[in-house]
C-alpha cells in the first residue's frame, strides 16, 4: 500500500479544538478516518516549526489520499499537505527507467 507525509498547520478555530479535546483524542479521530478511507496511520507526532503535527499514513492509492486531503481541508482547522513517499526499490525502478526528454536549448 502506498504511503504518504502528511504535515498539518493548525488554524486558530484547530488549536482552539486541540486545546480543548487533547491530543490522544486527535490521533484517534485521524486514525479512525484514515480506517474509514481503506487506510492505516503508522505514525502521528505533533511537532515545532515548519508544521504542528506529522504524519506517515498508508492509503490504497491517490484517490483515497486525496479524499482524505479534500475532507480535512474542508474543515477548516488548518492546512494539510500531502506527499506521496516512494521505497529505494521504487527509485531504482524508476533509474532504470527509460524516458525520452530534452533539457531546454539541449
Amino acid at each position: 500500500m502506498p504511503k504518504y507525509l502528511c504535515t498539518f498547520d493548525y488554524s486558530a478555530v484547530g488549536t482552539q479544538g486541540l486545546v480543548k479535546d487533547g491530543g490522544t483524542k486527535r490521533e484517534k479521530v485521524v486514525s479512525d478516518a484514515v480506517k474509514a478511507a481503506g487506510g492505516k496511520l503508522e505514525a502521528f507526532y505533533f511537532a515545532f516549526g515548519a508544521a504542528d503535527a506529522v504524519l506517515i499514513v498508508d492509503m490504497p492509492d491517490n484517490v483515497a489520499a486525496a479524499a482524505m486531503s479534500l475532507a480535512v481541508g474542508a474543515t477548516g482547522a488548518g492546512s494539510l499537505r500531502t506527499t506521496a513517499l516512494l521505497t529505494p526499490k521504487e527509485i531504482d525502478a524508476a533509474a532504470k527507467a527509460k524516458v525520452g526528454y530534452r533539457a531546454p536549448g539541449a
